[in-house]
């Protein structure tokens, strides 16, 4: 590979980061990786051991790959570390360096670049995919296609189709553009981001966040100019792309004048305030990305910062609430959304066992890492059947679909639903 490294030295692992890592090993048992395989390779002390190997001089071996590739990014060692060790820039940077080191058959490099490169930042590409995998959903062709049982032949495309988010139609690039009214006096002006697939697999999710803000005295702007945050692109070592998306939810949004800038999927919300991060070294957006990330809001953040409106009707519920990894130990948000859900009348709150250990959803890892993460995903719904619930409540849309997914394989038939979903359901008449 010397030669083909063309990636800018700060966007490779740092020493100044690796070099806060004491190798104390309080992260293993946070890692689900190492709670599953037991290899140290795989654990977060393991990973960055091998991190200062190459960046030593050491070759960007094979085995190298494969251990930062089964990494889930959830970033539980960082909760668990002691000396503040940012594992999450870490890990991110060191794909970003493999990523510069990769040479694929073309036609896997163009099905990559189709992906990140065109599909995620477009909604007309996105709203055809959508109608498309609507009508396979929607036509009885799916039903088919499950109940004979063909795409077993194909390895783990079977597994791989479970996990296809479902399309809804309308999609929400229909909201983009407008501007939703507070109901009542106004009391906030708040930006909402769509996200990219949320806007056509979760956009009854966003509708509900519009709604549920209203109903908070919150004037909703839905930017037209927004696009996709990139966190994707991150965590698959596509460091210049996830920037020109930056750059574009930057100068879409900075200059709204809103007290808030929101999401209601806990992996865009970590790297939207993280996006000062990716210009560190670049002057003309370094003040910017910086101010933009100090509006960014989770909405659970946001909503359980405000005066709650109230006037709710009764949800009699049992719900249990799964810690988003990028929430919980990316954002260090974990009381809110338990405050949002225990201000719903009648619903019973019961915590679930390590509700902070990761699902195995992972952006794209349980496409890319089918097996483990399923493996990690049973641990995770032995978990969640303790707590003996109707309803599993979490706060990222990718999360949802995994653990619908769990509920399907391993669950007691418990819905899975988003905490602004229930809220939703509160906020509705009878």
């Amino acid at each position: 590979m010397a030669g083909f490294d063309i990636l800018p030295q700060f966007d490779k692992p740092q020493q100044r980061d690796l070099d806060k890592c004491v190798h104390c090993g309080l992260c293993l048992n946070s890692c689900p990786t190492y709670r599953v395989l037991g290899i140290e390779m795989d654990s977060p002390r393991g990973r960055i051991y091998q991190m200062v190997q190459v960046q030593n001089g050491a070759a960007l071996s094979e085995s190298y790959r494969e251990h930062i590739g089964l990494c889930l990014a959830c970033r539980g060692c960082e909760s668990a570390c002691p000396s503040g060790v940012q594992y999450g820039r870490l890990v991110e940077a060191a794909r970003a360096e493999l990523e510069a080191n990769t040479q694929r058959h073309w036609t896997a490099q163009a099905l990559r670049d189709f992906v990140f490169t065109d599909l995620l930042p477009s909604p007309f590409l996105l709203r055809t995919a959508a109608t498309l995998l609507w009508l396979y959903q929607k036509s009885g062709l799916q039903a088919v296609v499950r109940a004979t049982g063909l795409l077993g032949l194909f390895g783990k495309l079977a597994e791989l189709e479970k996990l296809s988010p479902p399309a809804q139609l309308p999609t929400f690039f229909a909201a983009y553009g407008k501007v939703f009214p507070a109901e009542g006096d106004r009391k906030y002006k708040v930006a909402l981001l769509g996200g990219c697939i949320a806007n056509v697999s979760f956009a009854r999710l966003n509708e509900a966040t519009v709604r549920v803000l209203q109903k908070n005295a919150c004037e909703v702007h839905v930017p037209a100019d927004q696009t996709c945050c990139g966190a994707l692109h991150l965590h698959s070592g596509i460091r210049a792309e996830a920037r020109r998306l930056a750059r574009r939810n930057i100068d879409a949004l900075a200059k709204g004048g809103f007290d808030a800038i929101l999401t209601n999927s806990a992996g865009c919300g970590s790297t939207l305030k993280e996006y000062h991060e990716l210009f560190e070294h670049e002057p003309e957006y370094a003040e910017k990305s910086r101010q933009f990330s100090e509006k960014i809001k989770d909405i659970n953040e946001f909503l359980a910062s405000i005066p709650l409106n109230p006037a709710m009707r009764q949800l009699p519920l049992t719900v249990t609430y799964q810690d988003s990894c990028h929430l919980a130990h990316g954002q260090k948000i974990r009381a809110a959304p338990r405050k949002l859900l225990q201000a719903i009348p009648g619903l019973q709150f019961k915590e679930m066992p390590l509700s902070d250990l990761c699902c195995g959803s992972a952006g794209i890892y349980n496409v890319l890492q089918t097996e483990l993460s399923m493996q990690i995903l049973e641990r995770k719904m032995e978990l969640a059947n303790s707590a003996a619930t109707q309803v599993i409540a979490t706060a990222n849309t990718g999360c949802m679909l995994q653990l619908r997914a769990g509920v399907e394989k391993h669950g007691n038939g418990q819905r899975v639903a988003h905490v602004v979903e229930l809220l939703d359901e509160a906020y509705r008449e009878k």
